[in-house]
């Protein structure tokens, strides 16, 4: 019992800053290939010197069909957070965080479709109602359509930042034998050559104290973040998981209000309870057929986030 109130506040901690991501991703000012380029640099300093602490290095666990696995995972879930924050500039925070909150079925619909998994008539029906949700949510008209304007790229490059979480998801479920924190590492650390030849270091120039913001990307949403999330996973049982993980959106919806003023209408709050309850009828349903449950994949939270 002691343990499962201990993972439940390691959890919620974790979902309350990942909502504050989205704040650290503006407020840096920097681009979305920057700000990445940066969380991955810092984040590695930060994830690889807890590692080296625990002693976790020495008998990883990795073969070398786990690792390409793991850098296969990384590339996606490296490339989702581009999309994410870009999905930021166009649209909002609030409707990127819930757009993105979509993952689930992502996961869902790329496990029957890649590996064959079953997907029943309830689930089917249930990604529907989401989708319901997802339209009311985004607020595009037909007239972000017809003009081809920036709300539309910025839905859609949510979306395929979700899908791109759900291709790491199922990626890194095949990694077994290997702590998630040396999984969340490797990960990280692909991303630095991998950005590299997008990073605009030139434009980086002046930025002073907003480095701030992107160290903490690093240190506080990469490093302290997973270390909070994996800690909870091991002792609490996927149906709280995957409630606490709304915890995530909530903040980063009360954030964007709090501090740009930004907020979702009437009609696409409407969308929100589609999304949160068919997600959880999805989770809710796979975890019921899961003996043992899988390593998670590293997100914004992820989750997650991602």
């Amino acid at each position: 019992m002691i343990s499962d109130y201990k993972g439940t506040a390691q959890l919620t901690a974790a979902m309350v800053l990942s909502g504050t991501l989205g704040v650290f991703v503006v407020e840096s000012g920097a681009s979305p290939f920057n700000v990445v380029f940066f969380r991955v640099l810092f984040g590695a300093l930060a994830l690889g010197a807890y590692v080296v602490a625990r002693g976790w290095l020495r008998g990883h666990g990795f073969t070398p069909r786990t690792l390409g696995l793991t850098v296969l995972g990384g590339v996606f879930i490296v490339f989702n957070w581009v999309f994410l924050f870009e999905s930021y500039e166009n649209t909002s925070i609030s409707v990127a965080t819930v757009v993105y909150h979509t993952q689930p079925f992502y996961v869902v619909l790329l496990g029957a479709l890649l590996f064959r998994e079953r997907l029943t008539g309830a689930k089917v029906g249930w990604i529907v109602v989401a989708f319901a949700g997802l339209i009311l949510v985004s607020g595009v008209t037909p007239g972000d359509f017809a003009s081809g304007g920036g709300y539309l790229l910025g839905v859609g490059q949510a979306l395929l930042a979700a899908l791109l979480y759900g291709l790491s998801t199922l990626v890194t479920k095949r990694v077994t034998g290997v702590r998630p924190h040396l999984i969340a590492l490797v990960q990280v650390l692909v991303g630095i050559p991998l950005l590299l030849p997008f990073a605009e270091f030139g434009a980086m120039r002046g930025t002073g104290a907003d480095w701030g913001w992107l160290v903490g990307l690093g240190i506080i949403h990469t490093g302290l973040m997973y270390v909070l999330m994996y800690a909870a996973y091991a002792q609490l049982p996927t149906s709280k998981i995957a409630v606490l993980a709304f915890v995530y959106p909530a903040v980063a919806m009360v954030m964007d209000w709090a501090v740009y003023g930004h907020h979702i209408g009437l009609v696409q709050a409407l969308g929100v309870p589609l999304i949160v309850t068919a997600s959880l009828k999805v989770t809710l349903a796979k975890s019921r057929v899961v003996t043992a449950r899988p390593t998670p994949a590293p997100a914004s939270p992820v989750a997650s986030r991602r």
